[in-house]
């Protein structure tokens, strides 16, 4: 033994190596601990501010909703959460999702759990967002597939879908803008809506900051690598996303996409 080594007592010894396994094992610990990245980010799109939520199909479930268990619109996030009960605690997020009637009723096509509550609007000449043809659907295919087209696309398909939402206008058809948006025309609000980039992902977009139709078409376009977009309101625009501290209740609301941890 060299003259200034030391042998630990064999209690003493064992004690420590008990710790090295106690040590290795929080560590262990707390790396499968370690959240996920939050299920909603803030980024820089086209030069502004947005909240952006991918939705993962392999980890998480959607719905679209807008009455409560007790048939009632539930209008708010805090009436969802509270409706939504042990579930509340897997929210991802959630998201006004379409344009709807003063009493919370959806304007056009709603299906929630593949029951048709609401049919398709096909009303052509009112006044309104919703109206400004075309106008589309988000819909999500019993298999998961998300899809956002054309009202008329809609109906010419005939789908059966599990989830669906009608909402307007169009943003991007194909990767082009809705013909009658001007790439930054004077309407500025905060905005909000879904798209659908190649090979399906899908996204819920929220505006930080005033901005115009065109803009927030390209940001989506631009900066998500979206060719699909549905508008689905403006000024009301809201999210839920309690991983960001983020419960917006400013505005009675009508219906809502709902994501949550599988």
């Amino acid at each position: 033994m060299p003259k200034h080594g030391f042998r630990p007592f064999a209690p003493f010894a064992a004690l420590l190596a008990g710790l090295s396994v106690i040590a290795v094992g929080l560590t262990v610990a707390a790396t499968a601990d370690t959240p996920a990245a939050p299920p909603c980010d803030h980024r820089d799109l086209a030069g502004a501010p947005y909240t952006v939520c991918p939705f993962d199909p392999a980890t998480q479930d959607l719905r679209l909703v807008w009455r409560g268990r007790d048939g009632r619109a539930l209008r708010r996030f805090p009436a969802l959460q509270r409706d939504l009960g042990p579930d509340a605690a897997r929210v991802a997020f959630a998201m006004n999702a379409g344009m709807y009637e003063t009493d919370g009723r959806p304007l056009g096509l709603f299906i929630e759990a593949g029951a048709e509550g609401r049919a398709l609007n096909t009303r052509t000449g009112a006044s309104g967002n919703f109206y400004m043809a075309p106008n589309g659907v988000f819909s999500v295919a019993p298999d998961g597939t998300p899809r956002i087209e054309s009202t008329e696309a809609y109906r010419a398909r005939d789908g059966a879908p599990r989830w669906a939402t009608q909402s307007g206008p169009m943003l991007l058809i194909a990767g082009r803008l809705h013909p009658g948006i001007q790439p930054d025309g004077a309407s500025h609000y905060i905005r909000n809506g879904a798209c659908v980039a190649p090979g399906g992902q899908l996204f819920f977009v929220i505006s930080e900051t005033k901005v115009s139709f065109g803009r927030f078409a390209t940001a989506m376009r631009d900066g998500l690598a979206c060719t699909d977009a549905l508008y689905f309101d403006g000024a009301v625009s809201s999210l839920w996303a309690p991983a960001l501290r983020r419960m917006d209740d400013r505005y009675a609301l009508g219906p809502m996409v709902v994501v949550l941890v599988k």
